[in-house]
């Protein structure tokens, strides 16, 4: 999932960011399509009565999940991003408790508080007059309409009972989203930007296809399974860690003592969350 912040910071430097998200979920539904066309195609009926809830999951899930941190990438930095999108799972927990009564206590608030703290210190570097020298753009409102997005998806997610299996479904989704985001692409190469079809649009859509988007939408609905979403949830900071990390093996960041301090107290919190479930 951490994967995502890397299209969102460059691939948005060669492809327009709706453009990217459009094929994006439409390369999903053509790689996924043939293996499990025969399991859609038999299920014909419950398509029709399940089709409302799949585009939802798709405007929600790969729509607005999927567009609008490409279009914050154009405006903010990966700091701004990294902060605003931890707000996620808070909203996550919200809407768990007042829409499907999701049990929240002492332990899992703790859990959620140390989390943040633990972004809060990777992020400002262990300085936190980062964080009061803090600048916000266009681009965070993005961002965190992408977090209230990403929210919306994962509790209807694994509320909404299915009758195909795990990745027909996401087929279908990734189907939904392609046809959510497409009047917006239309819109985009008409009055703003055009997308060259080159190598640079081909690498981008395949990775943000493959690894933020096959992969970690796959494993993230298996987790949801096993912890359900509001800790499910608490993957996102995590996810955090796996940035700085990326930035070390990529991009030559060094690996200082308040990543050691921040991703201690990550680890710490999603224990503390987790314990409460068995």
């Amino acid at each position: 999932m951490a994967s995502n912040i890397i299209v969102a910071r460059g691939g948005v430097e060669y492809v327009p960011p709706v453009s990217l998200a459009f094929w994006r979920w439409l390369t999903v539904f053509v790689i996924l399509m043939p293996f499990f066309f025969e399991e859609i195609f038999k299920k014909k009926k419950q398509f029709k009565f399940e089709a409302p809830k799949l585009f939802f999951l798709g405007l929600t899930g790969c729509g607005i999940c999927g567009a609008f941190p490409f279009i914050a990438g154009m405006s903010t930095t990966m700091a701004n991003m990294g902060i605003i999108y931890t707000s996620s799972p808070i909203f996550i927990i919200i809407l768990s408790v007042l829409f499907f009564k999701d049990k929240i206590n002492f332990s899992r608030v703790m859990g959620l508080i140390l989390c943040l703290l633990g972004v809060l210190i990777i992020i400002c570097k262990g300085d936190l007059s980062y964080l009061i020298n803090f600048k916000f753009t266009s681009g965070d409102l993005w961002m965190l309409g992408a977090a209230i997005g990403w929210a919306i998806y994962s509790i209807f997610l694994i509320n909404w009972k299915s009758s195909f299996s795990l990745m027909a479904r996401f087929t279908l989704i990734a189907f939904f989203g392609a046809i959510s985001l497409f009047p917006f692409y239309i819109i985009e190469e008409s009055f703003f930007f055009n997308t060259e079809f080159n190598n640079n649009f081909l690498f981008w859509v395949l990775f943000a296809a493959i690894s933020p988007g096959i992969i970690a939408f796959t494993l993230y609905t298996k987790v949801q399974k096993y912890v359900g979403a509001s800790l499910a949830g608490f993957t996102l900071y995590i996810f955090s860690i796996y940035s700085a990390i990326y930035g070390i093996v990529l991009f030559d960041e060094s690996l200082l003592t308040f990543h050691y301090y921040g991703a201690a107290l990550v680890f710490i919190g999603v224990y503390l969350a987790r314990k409460i479930v068995r």
